[in-house]
């Protein structure tokens, strides 16, 4: 009978999902700060049998500027391997021919360029950061609530992530702010998304219980990926707190210090 507790589900896996903000490396000034020890888990990893992909609710940059960052801490990793909101965000836009209002940080603009944003018909909620005023809070209320039928889209929904100075607020919180001002549900694009995590299965070729999902957030990392039918294990890194060992919904597969620890509990009930 297969073993589905931790470590001992890692057995049966096929690929591996890291988090990356608080999992391989903590924000901040400049390029922020490598999580110690994960640079080199990432390497072990990719020199298994794993497949391996990153999946982020990052959107203060392009793709490409992201994974240039990370690569410059030391990180071995490219722009197919990272799965994040704005880009899939363009998709739906263009889909269903909507035209967003876009409340975002500057850095990632460049994604949206492809997007016709005349005359809005949605509102798109990011992780804006200092673009986080009243002014243009009011101003993305004023679009929605303008509109017959409002389309709120927000990318991801955290509720705080940590920086190298201290915890931030995150969209989820502005997010919520919208939805009770004009009465609407948003649709989260993003961790914890359904969707979300199977556009990343889909590109590995694999189903959910051959797959692990690594992160520090409980609730939109292990619960997103739990939800989706994968395994979720935290890290007591980045946003991490100790009440989340004792969460009222949401329980890790397993909790580890650190990505190195995870790694290496997998590799070794794999006879790496």
């Amino acid at each position: 009978m297969a073993d589905t507790g931790w470590p001992g589900c890692a057995r049966g896996l096929k690929g591996v999902v890291l988090d990356m903000c608080g999992v391989l490396y903590d924000s901040g000034g400049g390029d922020g700060i490598a999580v110690p020890g994960s640079i080199e888990a990432v390497e072990a990893l990719k020199a298994s049998d794993l497949q391996l992909r990153f999946c982020t609710n990052e959107t203060q940059a392009t793709r490409e500027k992201f994974v240039a960052k990370l690569q410059r801490l030391g990180f071995d990793i490219s722009v197919p391997e990272v799965f994040s909101p704005a880009p899939a965000a363009t998709a739906v836009l263009k889909e269903r021919g909507l035209r967003p209002h876009l409340l975002v940080y500057d850095g990632v603009l460049p994604e949206f360029d492809s997007v016709d944003k005349t005359n809005p018909n949605c509102v798109v909620i990011g992780d804006a950061a200092e673009n986080f005023s009243y002014e243009n809070l009011n101003e993305a209320f004023r679009v929605l609530i303008g509109l017959e039928k409002p389309v709120l889209f927000s990318l991801g929904k955290g509720r705080y992530y940590k920086e190298t100075d201290g915890l931030k607020l995150d969209v989820g919180a502005y997010m919520k702010a919208l939805e009770y001002a004009c009465d609407l549900e948003a649709e989260v694009i993003g961790k914890p998304s359904t969707v979300f995590f199977q556009s990343v299965l889909n590109d590995m070729g694999l189903q959910p219980h051959e797959v692990m999902m690594i992160g520090d957030d409980l609730v939109n990392d292990v619960g997103g990926a739990q939800h989706c039918g994968m395994k979720g294990v935290q890290v007591r890194t980045g946003k991490y707190r100790p009440s989340d060992e004792r969460h009222p919904t949401v329980t890790a597969d397993g909790t580890v210090d650190n990505l190195a620890q995870a790694v290496n509990m997998i590799l070794s009930q794999r006879g790496h």
